[in-house]
């Protein structure tokens, strides 16, 4: 099985369509933290599938996408991320899988 590294994708798209399209991709690969704070389980394939998908629906002049490297799902990956106020839970990591 390939390795999974946990990345946390945050966009800031201009276009009401563009927004829906790129959010779309993001739900895909990806586990919703906040409506545009998304963490995925990626495989560098996937990675580079996750890129060339997003990269066909934002204006690249006009909107931002930014993909944080975390680590490994489990161990730093999971308790780099600090909450205040509520908490969505995050699947258990024990699966390889994409949310």
């Amino acid at each position: 099985m390939a390795e999974r590294t946990r990345y946390l994708l945050a966009y800031d798209v201009r276009d009401p369509r563009r927004l829906r399209r790129v959010h779309q991709v993001a739900k895909d690969f990806g586990y919703a933290l906040q409506y545009s704070v998304f963490v995925c389980d990626l495989t560098k394939e996937e990675l580079l599938h996750l890129k060339a998908r997003l990269t066909a629906e934002m204006n690249t002049a006009a909107d931002s996408i930014g993909l944080f490297d975390l680590g490994p799902p489990r161990g730093r990956g999971v308790e780099c991320v600090e909450f205040l106020g509520v908490r969505r839970p995050v699947p258990p990591t024990d699966e390889a899988a994409i949310w």
